[in-house]
């Protein structure tokens, strides 16, 4: 069978889904497992959290019935809220959660009749500028929200848009905002991402939502105590599959972007683009090689890399490549590194693992 495969650490993820909840013990913390738990296959991710976590966050009822099909009993907010009323029947019969953040959705919810209420966060718009109700808007709709018998439990919700940057005057400006409106309202808030949960305080609210630390990512600009302590999820391993020895001069791949500045030792590796592995991958991306650090050489293709070994000389046909994560003898390649080379995000690759690449989970509950 093809060597791929991404390895799923699930004690790495309630490792760190209790950090998040240790940087905010008077928070209870969302568990994001929208986009599949970020690559990493949200049932599986689900199972093995539901005992720790009060609710889960997904992107649409899509992804909340997948859970919901799978077993999963907790509750499960719909960040993006429904994309249409008759979804309100689907909501009502799971007891799912709905975030409103547009007029429509209001009016939708409060014409309908759900046979219990329905936990609501009301989403502002405090300069992420995406989705929500202005601040000026806010208070009419939550006195709305508030005497209507379709809703319970409403909490007061925006997004960051800098909160992973060292300098935090616009984050401490929509922070001004939010506070000013909770106060306004007596309103419980839902404010911190990730990078507000591991990075400030006062974000905490009621509820918190750690999506890409859970996976073991860093989200801040600059690393701090608290995730230096983050595990990676996903380990995305290979092998080599083949070398090849290089004179000076002699290129590499498609376009020879790569040559060989002195004799070289080229190997191949089972990886590509077409298993979401990036393209935009520029020579000198780090690998794993049993363990020591070596680099891409070359294009990416669509089932294979190239890599330069000629300073591993254990290099052989089957020897492991870690891509990014963990190698089997604990060397760890950060997918937030891999990404800079990049010039992406560690969002975009760990997402970017196509189903082809099968996921193996280790640290199941029992």
């Amino acid at each position: 069978m093809r060597p791929l495969v991404a390895h799923i650490d699930l004690d790495a993820l309630r490792h760190n889904y209790r950090l998040a909840c240790h940087c905010a013990p008077q928070s209870r913390s969302v568990a994001v497992i929208k986009a599949d738990a970020y690559g990493h296959g949200a049932l599986m991710c689900a199972r093995a959290l539901e005992a720790d976590v009060p609710a889960f966050a997904v992107a649409s009822i899509e992804e909340a019935l997948s859970l919901r099909s799978g077993g999963i009993t907790k509750p499960i907010i719909l960040l993006e809220g429904i994309f249409s009323a008759d979804e309100l029947a689907l909501v009502d019969q799971h007891g799912f959660w709905v975030s409103v953040h547009s007029e429509w959705q209001v009016a939708a919810l409060l014409a309908f009749s759900p046979r219990q209420p329905i936990p609501v966060w009301l989403k502002v718009d405090s300069g992420m500028h995406r989705l929500g109700f202005s601040p000026e808007e806010a208070p009419a709709v939550w006195q709305r929200l508030v005497n209507a018998p379709q809703v319970t439990a409403l909490h007061l919700m925006s997004h960051f848009a800098t909160a992973d940057a060292r300098e935090g005057s616009y984050f401490n400006q929509q922070m001004a905002i939010l506070k000013k409106l909770a106060e306004l309202l007596n309103a419980p808030l839902c404010l911190a991402n990730s990078p507000a949960t591991l990075a400030w305080p006062t974000a905490h609210g009621d509820w918190n939502r750690p999506g890409i630390m859970l996976y073991g990512s860093d989200p801040l600009e600059d690393a701090n105590a608290i995730t230096q302590q983050l595990r990676p999820v996903m380990s995305l391993r290979s092998e080599i599959i083949a070398l090849r020895e290089l004179a000076v001069g002699e290129q590499v791949g498609y376009g020879g972007r790569w040559r060989a500045e002195r004799p070289s030792t080229i190997a191949v590796v089972a990886a590509g683009y077409g298993d979401g592995y990036d393209r935009h991958a520029v020579d000198g991306t780090p690998v794993l090689v049993n363990g020591k650090r070596c680099a891409i050489a070359g294009k990416v293709s669509m089932d294979m890399l190239t890599i330069d070994v000629t300073e591993i000389p254990d290099a052989a046909i089957g020897s492991e490549v870690v891509l990014w994560g963990a190698s089997r003898g604990g060397e760890v390649l950060s997918v937030d590194e891999v990404a800079q080379y990049c010039d992406t995000i560690s969002y975009t690759l760990l997402t970017g693992v196509l189903p082809r690449v099968p996921r193996r989970y280790q640290g199941l509950c029992v």
